[in-house]
């Protein structure tokens, strides 16, 4: 699976702390609203920055399924955003409506509901 190694101590996407919602996990990936921007993001479960292209995809798809449940399916509803700009020695990336650099201060931030999936619930 690309160049990524076993979680790593110190870095807060392999911590993977549940504080937001979460829309899906599996063996390969976690999706949740980003506590920085508000907005769903994808992160790889391996510590790295070069995962397979076929993990890359079945990433961003798993993404932009939560992009579409959080902002709807229109054409400019969203868009995936793959610069790792806090955290650039793992792999994630977002999905960001056109909002997302004014709304992240006005919006209230989602909260873990205890599970995978579900109804999406605000502070």
């Amino acid at each position: 699976m690309g160049d990524g190694a076993a979680p790593v101590e110190d870095c807060e996407l392999c911590e993977a702390a549940r504080f937001t919602h979460w829309y899906y996990e599996d063996d390969v990936c976690w999706v949740a609203d980003c506590e920085a921007c508000d907005c769903p993001m994808v992160v790889w479960k391996l510590h790295g920055v070069a995962p397979d292209p076929a993990d890359v995809d079945h990433m961003v798809a798993r993404l932009s399924e939560a992009g579409v449940v959080r902002f709807g399916d229109g054409v400019d509803a969203f868009r995936i955003d793959r610069v790792m700009r806090q955290i650039p020695s793992h792999f994630h990336a977002h999905a960001r409506d056109r909002a997302w650099s004014s709304r992240r201060w006005e919006s209230r931030p989602s909260r873990y509901n205890g599970g995978v999936g579900g109804v999406r619930e605000t502070l």
